[in-house]
């Protein structure tokens, strides 16, 4: 049975960075895999 959508979304893990590991907080219309701290960028 398929499940719904939503609950999909909801069981995948945490965004990391790729540099540091740390999880990233992620924006919607973003796609990048890199944190600010590691990008030096000052949010």
């Amino acid at each position: 049975m398929l499940e719904k959508m939503s609950e999909f979304y909801k069981k995948l893990p945490p965004k990391t960075c790729c540099e540091c590991g740390e999880e990233m907080e992620e924006q919607h219309e973003c796609y990048g895999n890199v944190c600010a701290q590691c990008l030096n960028v000052s949010c």
